[in-house]
This record gives structure tokens, sequence and C-alpha cells, in this order.
């Protein structure tokens, strides 16, 4: 791969940077590129599409047989009607909303397109939350916030427990199918029959800019959910910021292979959006980026070349050696995506040179890899880097029509958001939202950014971390855990679930190490195919791997901050039901500390355990 290789050509649209500093350090910024106009309900593009191409397949799902079972706009647009009708008649509302507990389906897909047209709020929860959590905690939380007048699953057997621990027996539930025993349901089948009347059409007419659309849930640190609002501006605008920076996805109707999740921003917000805001169609990828799923992605990618591929970090790195083992497979993905984007973590520098490496060999060109910042408030899309940056790490400047104030915490710039995709706030939790807002209305992000460059703003923002994560060791020294973690997490894969750093008024920075089991399987001396995770933590393999890697760290390192004295590798997995781990898989540090506060303690006792490593100390730990 040579720097002259060129990149496939694409319409990307790119302001200049325009910056205000006040006295007191405080910066704002925006871009001169402006705001393009969008419309005031998401579904008035599935009207527009379901006229001018009725028949074109909006979403496709594997049937059980393995066939592609198709909702067009058409019949999308017919059901939307059909099912609004019927949450009108049960006058469902934002006090009575609709919560979906299941997983992207076609039914799902219906349900939150008919509640969008006809402005019943609806929200999409984690089926972790009852299919993972052994309390159903989050669960019942969530349905005691939200007093929901529908409650969807599409198989009712599956869902039973948590249904029969957490659901009111006023509240109706509908199901596609196997109804749970000892409990009234509707089917889904008889929601969809029924006729719609004028009602629907001046229920879609009330539906305006400020319209309650949907709530997405949130932990952030708090450990339990926080619904978000989100109104029809958040979504419309935000979609069309999207198109401004990345006009080439409007050239023509997108087509993706999806597996994110729509109870997340990621996928729920931004792909399922920008597919119908666009007239696209979207295939729900039934696999995952994990050992055991990552095959049914790969069978839906030989089969369905995508226009634009999104993923998360894990789904990139297991695609890029899928891609780069089977040319075949690679040429039919490389055929004609545009741009590849990742989110949701820092894709670590080999796997983008590796995507590069495939694609170039492949088809002569590179593909655009970009990602950008935004969260959950901001509907997600805030800040895009989109341009060849040719490093990890970027996320650009701020979207038209957003604004970004820069403001200074500690030793590191809060990125704070104000602008028409921004959420008004926290479903009935007042004192949460007025935390979140400083004095003039910008959102507090709570991630940290930096300049690419100091002296030239065009060239973008650089995450910098999470502010409320970083810590003091006891000299005083700050350590920043945003940039040290996601080094770990480099220098570790694949070997790393996640890295949870310690240090808080100690003496040095410690790890507690999450193994990724499948893949620390390899290093075990040991048959390990029914191996634990416990038994994995304790493996002689592992163990020296993990020794090698504390001692590759702090080959090189310059002071306290950057240098990892000891670690460990932890037993348990991370606990969603103790809020240790998000249901995407991403790791709350603070719960993890919490929880295991006495394995912290052992990491730093003045005589180590077994199980503590000391960088630098490899002979002793080996042979332990």
């Amino acid at each position: 791969m040579t720097d002259t290789t060129p990149t496939r050509r694409l319409a990307l649209g790119r302001g200049r940077v325009i910056m205000d500093r006040n006295a007191r350090g405080v910066m704002r910024m925006r871009t001169s590129l402006p705001l393009g106009r969008y419309p005031a309900k998401l579904t008035e593009r599935l009207v527009k599409f379901a006229q001018d191409a009725p028949d074109r397949t909006l979403f496709a799902k594997r049937d059980a047989s393995g066939a592609w079972r198709k909702l067009s706009y058409a019949r999308a647009l017919d059901a939307a009607r059909r099912i609004g009708q019927a949450l009108l008649a049960r006058g469902l509302d934002a006090e009575r909303p609709l919560l979906i507990l299941s997983e992207n389906d076609l039914e799902h897909a219906m349900l939150a397109l008919a509640a969008l047209h006809v402005g019943v709020p609806y929200a999409p929860v984690s089926p972790a939350y009852s299919l993972i959590s052994q309390d159903f905690g989050k669960l019942r939380y969530i349905l005691e916030l939200m007093t929901p007048g529908l409650v969807f699953v599409a198989d009712g057997r599956r869902y039973e427990r948590a249904l029969r621990a957490t659901l009111p027996a006023a509240t109706e539930l509908v199901v596609t199918e196997a109804p749970p025993a000892e409990r009234a349901s509707t089917s889904f089948e008889a929601l969809a029959a029924t006729e719609a009347t004028a009602r629907v059409d001046s229920a879609h007419a009330a539906v305006g800019p400020d319209t309650l659309a949907k709530f997405l849930f949130t932990s952030g640190s708090t450990g339990m959910p926080k619904a978000v609002i989100h109104t029809q501006r958040m979504l419309c605008s935000n979609l069309q910021q999207i198109i401004d920076c990345l006009p080439f996805m409007a050239e023509e109707p997108p087509v993706l292979v999806d597996w994110l999740p729509w109870n997340h921003t990621f996928g729920g917000s931004h792909n399922f959006g920008l597919t119908l805001y666009n007239g696209g169609t979207l295939y729900i990828d039934d696999g995952k980026p994990v050992p055991q799923l990552i095959g049914k992605t790969i069978d839906n990618l030989r089969e369905i070349a995508p226009t634009v591929y999104f993923n998360v970090p894990r789904g990139f790195e297991e695609i890029a050696a899928a891609l780069d083992a089977d040319r075949a497979l690679a040429r039919h993905f490389f055929s004609r995506v545009k741009m590849l984007f990742y989110a949701a973590a820092g894709l670590s520098q080999p796997i983008w040179d590796r995507l590069h490496r495939v694609a170039e060999e492949t088809c002569g060109e590179r593909i655009l890899m970009i990602t950008g910042l935004g969260m959950t408030e901001t509907a997600p899309f805030a800040l895009c880097a989109n341009w060849e940056a040719g490093r990890s790490g970027l996320v650009g400047i701020p979207a038209p029509g957003l604004e970004l104030k820069l403001a200074p915490v500690e030793d590191k710039l809060e990125a704070r958001y104000r602008g028409p995709n921004v959420t008004p706030g926290f479903w009935r939790q007042p004192e949460l939202t007025q935390a979140a807002f400083d004095d003039e209305g910008f959102y507090r992000s709570g991630d940290a950014v930096r300049f690419a460059d100091p002296a030239d703003p065009d060239r973008g923002l650089m995450f910098d971390g999470r502010i409320t994560e970083d810590f003091k060791l006891d000299s005083g020294t700050w350590v920043s855990v945003g940039p040290l973690r996601a080094r770990i997490m480099a220098e570790g894969a694949p070997y790393v679930q996640d890295v949870v750093i310690c240090g808080l008024n100690r003496r040095d920075v410690g790890i507690l190490v999450f193994p990724h089991v499948d893949s620390c399987r390899r290093l075990c001396h040991a048959a390990a195919s029914t191996a634990g995770h416990a038994e994995i933590a304790r493996d002689p393999g592992v163990r020296a791997w993990l020794q090698g890697l504390l001692d590759a760290l702090n080959d090189g390192s310059e002071g306290s901050a950057s240098r990892v004295a000891r670690g460990m590798l932890l037993e348990e997995p991370p606990s969603i039901d103790l809020g240790e781990m998000t249901d995407k898989g991403s790791i709350n540090q603070r719960a993890v500390l919490t929880h295991r506060a006495t394995l912290v303690d052992e990491l730093y006792a003045e005589t180590p355990s077994v199980r503590v490593f000391l960088a630098g100390a490899e002979t002793a730990n080996r042979a332990r």
C-alpha cells in the first residue's frame, strides 16, 4: 500500500471551521457549511418513497428457511397506517407509550414506523434486560418509569420469564408468535389487520418538529437507564446533517447490511433513519461480531454487497480477517461500497491498515474509512471527520447547524453541544436534565477532545477520553484513561475483551483485564474448548501473555501516568445486573471499580498475590 493509492471517489461536503474564543479560554466551533432543509416529520419520507418507489424493499430479514422476507415501501406505509390506527384506538401517547422489548425484525420496524407516523412515542428496550439479566432490575425500572400502554415482543415464550416478573397484568402485550402461557396477549397479525380511518391522516398531519418521536435508554455513569427524549426535529435535522456531510448518500438509494440493534442510537436512529430518509434498503443481519455468530454476517455479505458499511471496531476486526482470507468475498464486498464507518469505540490502527491493504489488493483503491463523535443525546451525529484521515481517533469537526463549545475542565477540553439535533432532556427526570446542560444551554457530553493540530482547527479534533474517568495518582499526576485504555486494547488485541484502569490516589497505574475468552483459548497450555472465564484467566499460557503485554506496554514509557505497573486477569465476566457492562458490551469503568474494590486492594497489596502481575517481573510471574 502506498500513499499514492487513490481513494474511491465520492461526494463529500466540508466547510471551513469558524472559531470564537473568550477570555476564560472557552472556545466555540462551528462549520461554514449550512444545514440543509429537512422535513417536519420522518415519515414524510415513507410517504414519498411509497409513492415514488412502492415496490422497493425498505427492510428485509431472513426467515426460518433462510430466505429473505421483505417489506416494501408501499407495504410499510400501509402497515404504518393500520397499526397507527390501532395505537390511536388504544389511547397511546407520551404518558402511555409503546415499548418494544425484542430484537430487530420486520414487525419491530412496522411498529416503529406506525408510532412515528401518528405521533405516538415508542421506546425500543435492550433485549439483554429481559434475556440476560437475572434480576430484571433495569427492565422493571424502565417499566415503572415509562408506564407503557402497550408492550411488544416477537416471541412470547422466549420473553415469558421476564414478562411474568415485571409486566403489570393490566398492560396489553402484543406478540408475533408463541404467546406466553397464563398471560393474555394480542397477536401482531390482529393488530396489523386494523382498518385505517381518517383519524390516522389527522394524527399524521398534527405531527410536527417538536412532537415526541421516541425514547432511547442510556445508562451513562449512573448505572440505571435514563430515557433520552427524541423529537421529530432531532431525528430529521440529524439525518440532514449526515447528508450535508456525506452527500453521496443521497445520490442513490443506500444499501445496508446491518446487525446494530435498534435499541441503540447507532443502529436505531442513525442507520434505520438513514435508510428511510434516502429511500434505501436495510438487510437486517442476524449475525454479530462474536466468533459463534460472525459466520452469519459473512454469509449475508457474500450475498448482499452494501453501498456503505457501518460497524463497531470489533466487527471490523472480524470483517477484515474474513476479507483477507477470502478474496472472492473481498471482491464482492468492495464491488460497490463507498465508505466504511466505525463508531462506539476506537479502531485499532492495524485493523484500519489491513482493510486499506485488502481493498487495494482487491480493487486497486482505498475505501474511505471515517468516524465521528456523538451520543444518544445528539441523535447521534455531532462531529464528523469526512475526509481521508489515515489514522484512527480523528473525530472531525461539527456537523452543519451544530454549535460546539470546548470548555476547559481540569486539563482537558469538554465537548458540549447545542443545536436542533440535541435532546431537550430525560423523560420524567428533571433533576438529571437540569444537571446535563450548562448555563448557556449546551449539553455536557463528558467527552474530552483535543486539536489534531492546534495551529489549524480545520484539521479537526481528536477524541481525548471521558473526563469523568480520569483520575490523579497520589503524586498529583493526572492519568488520562481514554487514550491509555485505547493503547492497551490495541496492544492486547485480540485477547483483551476490555480493560479497567486503576490507580486513584495510588502510587502507580494498574489494570484489571477482562480476557476475550474465545481468543484466549489459542493461548491455553491445556485443552480449552470448554474452559470458562475463570479457567482461562488461570491458564499458564494466558498468564504468560499478560506478563508479556505488561512488559511491552512499559517499553519506552515515560512518566507514571503512562506506565502500567501492575495487572490482574479477572476471573468473572462483567455483570449487566451490577451495571458493569452495558447490553452493547461496553464496560462501565466506575461500576467495575466499585463492585470489585477488594480486587483493586489486592492489586495494590504490599505483598502481591499469585494473581497480580508486576511490570518487569516476567521471570517471577511465569514461575508461579
